[in-house]
C-alpha cells in the first residue's frame, strides 16, 4: 500500500525545528574564505524533517520509479536491457572504484591492463583496430570521430566540408556534424526504409567528407547496401561512419570494419550493459582505421615491456576530449560484460536480440500496422496510424504509450524515426522472456481496443499524468515556493 504522505514534496513535510542529523562544532579555525559581499545575509530555507521522514519520503519515491529492475523497457533505439548484478559488483571494487585519476601510473596498474585489454576487445568486435576509450557517450563519440576525420583531411590539404547520413539517423548525427564544422546533408531513404542510393550518388562529391550510417538502423533493418554504399563514398575520397548504437544485433555476426566502415563509435550502457540512469555518467569509445588512429584522442593506453601507460604522446591528435580519463567505471562493466559472455556468447546475445524482437513483432502486427515488413534485427517501428481515423484520436502513438504505463509497462519510443507516422520502436532485447513479451503484446491489444477518450487522459495510475513537456522545457520552475 503506498504511502501518499510521504511523497509529497520534502518542502511540503518540512517543519521548523525538526533535524534529521547533529552536526559537531566545527574544529577549524574561521577564514576569510570569500569577499563578504558574495555571502549570504541569511540562512538558506532548506527543508526541516526528522530521520524516519527522510527515509520514509525518498523509499516511497523509489517505489514509483521505472528502471530495468522492476519493468519491461522496450525504449527503441535504446537498449534498456538488464544489467548483470556481478558487473556491478566488480566496478564496485576498491581497486576500481577508489583509485584517484591523478595518481602515478605505476601505481594503478591494474585498471590500465584491464583498459588496454578492452581496447583489443573492441578493435576485435568492430573490425577496426585504433580504440579510444575517451569519449564520454555515443553523441561524444560521434563528435570526437568526426574531429578525427576533420584533422585526418586538413592534414591532407583536403577540402572536405559535406557530411551526410540517412534521413532516418538520429538527431545527434547532423548536430556533431555541424559542431564538428561539417556542413550536413540529408539522404533519402527508400520504401524499404533503406539508403536511397540513387539520391546518396547524386550527392557525393569532392567535399563529401563522411557518411554517417547506422547499420542496423532505426527501422531495426540491416541495409545490405552498406558495402556498396561504403565503395562509393570511399570513391569520392570520404569516410565512413557507422553508429554503433545497434551493435547487440550483429555482434560476433559481422563487424563494421569487414563491411567498409572507417570509424565507429560503440555504446557501452546499450551494448555491453552499462547501466543507464540520470543522463549517465556514460561512455563513448570509438574504433577508426589504421590510418585515422594518430588522430585519436588522448591519452591512449599503451603497453611497453609489462608496464602500461596512459600515452601522451600523440603529435596528431586531436587532444583531450575529456577530463583525466572519462567514466571509468562504465568501462569495467563493460570489460566484465565481454570476459563472461566470450565470443560464442556475444554471438547467442545477438540471437536473442533477434529472436525476441522479430517474435514480438509477430505479435503485434496483428495489432498495429508495421509498415517494413515481417522480419527485423534488434527492434521494429510499429505505426498507430490507422487509429487516428478508426478511433478519431489526435495524436494515437502518444496515447497508447502514456496508457501503458497504467499496466506497469515503460512505453516504447514514438515518433521516431520522422519517417513512419504515429511510430512506436519497439526493442524487446535480449534479456527479456517469452513471458514477458506475451503480457506485454496481450496489454497492447486491450489498449487498442479502449476508447478514445479514456485513451487520451491516460495514464491515470501515476502521481503525474499529462505534464506540458514544451513548457517545462522553455519556462522551467527550478526553485521552491509556497505560491
Amino acid at each position: 500500500m503506498r504511502n501518499h504522505i510521504a511523497t509529497k514534496l520534502i518542502f511540503e513535510l518540512s517543519r521548523s525545528g525538526r533535524k534529521g542529523v547533529a552536526l559537531p562544532q566545527s574544529d577549524v579555525p574561521e577564514q576569510p574564505v570569500i569577499d563578504p559581499q558574495f555571502l549570504a545575509t541569511e540562512a538558506l530555507a532548506l527543508p526541516e524533517l526528522a530521520e524516519p521522514d527522510v527515509i520514509r519520503h525518498f523509499t516511497n519515491l523509489s517505489t514509483l520509479n521505472m528502471s530495468v529492475d522492476t519493468h519491461f523497457y522496450p525504449l527503441g533505439s535504446c537498449t534498456m536491457k538488464y544489467n548483470p548484478k556481478r558487473n556491478e559488483r566488480v566496478a564496485a571494487m576498491p581497486g576500481f572504484a577508489e583509485i584517484h585519476p591523478l595518481q602515478p601510473d605505476d601505481t594503478v596498474q591494474g585498471m590500465l591492463r584491464l583498459l588496454y585489454e578492452l581496447q583489443s576487445m573492441l578493435a576485435e568486435i568492430s573490425g577496426l583496430p585504433c580504440v579510444s576509450l575517451q569519449p564520454a557517450a555515443g553523441a561524444h563519440g560521434e563528435l570526437a570521430a568526426l574531429m578525427v576525420a576533420a584533422k585526418h583531411f586538413r592534414k591532407q590539404g583536403a577540402n572536405r566540408t559535406k557530411v551526410l547520413a540517412p534521413d532516418s539517423a538520429h538527431g545527434t548525427n547532423p548536430a556533431s556534424a555541424r559542431m564538428a564544422g561539417f556542413s550536413f546533408v540529408t539522404v533519402k531513404s527508400n520504401e524499404d526504409g533503406m539508403v536511397d542510393l540513387a539520391d546518396l550518388q547524386s550527392k557525393l562529391d569532392d567535399e563529401i567528407a563522411v557518411f554517417m550510417i547506422t547499420n542496423p538502423n532505426t527501422l531495426g533493418l540491416f541495409d545490405a547496401q552498406v558495402r556498396q554504399i561504403a565503395e562509393s563514398v570511399h570513391a569520392k575520397g570520404g569516410l565512413i561512419y557507422l553508429d554503433g548504437a545497434n551493435m547487440n544485433a550483429i555482434l560476433g555476426v559481422t563487424r563494421p570494419g569487414d563491411f567498409g566502415a572507417d570509424m565507429m563509435h560503440f555504446n557501452p550502457h546499450k551494448t555491453f550493459s552499462g547501466p543507464h540512469g540520470g543522463g549517465g555518467p556514460g561512455a563513448g569509445p570509438i574504433c577508426v582505421t589504421e590510418e585515422l588512429g594518430p588522430y585519436l584522442p588522448i591519452p591512449r593506453v599503451t603497453e611497453s615491456d609489462g608496464a602500461y601507460v596512459l600515452d601522451v604522446a600523440q603529435p596528431d591528435t586531436i587532444g583531450k576530449v575529456r577530463s583525466f580519463f572519462g567514466n571509468v567505471g562504465v568501462l569495467v562493466r563493460a570489460y566484465c560484460y565481454i570476459l563472461s559472455h566470450g565470443p560464442e556468447g556475444l554471438k547467442r546475445v545477438t540471437e536473442n536480440a533477434v529472436l525476441n524482437a522479430n517474435y514480438l513483432l509477430s505479435k503485434v502486427k496483428h495489432i498495429l500496422d508495421v509498415p517494413h515488413g515481417d522480419r527485423c534485427m534488434h527492434e521494429f517501428v510499429a505505426s498507430a496510424e490507422k487509429l487516428k481515423e478508426k478511433k478519431d484520436m489526435k495524436q494515437p502513438a502518444m496515447d497508447i504509450a502514456k496508457r501503458l504505463l497504467d499496466f506497469g509497462f515503460h512505453p516504447p519510443t514514438v515518433y521516431f524515426p520522422l519517417t513512419v507516422h504515429e511510430g512506436m520502436m519497439m526493442e524487446p532485447t535480449e534479456t527479456e522472456s517469452k513471458e514477458t513479451l506475451d503480457a506485454f503484446a496481450e496489454r497492447l491489444f486491450h489498449i487498442t481496443e479502449e476508447s478514445a477518450e479514456l485513451l487520451s487522459e491516460a495514464p491515470h495510475s501515476t502521481i503525474i499524468s499529462r505534464p506540458n513537456e514544451v513548457a517545462a522545457a522553455r519556462q522551467p520552475v527550478l526553485k521552491w515556493s509556497e505560491e
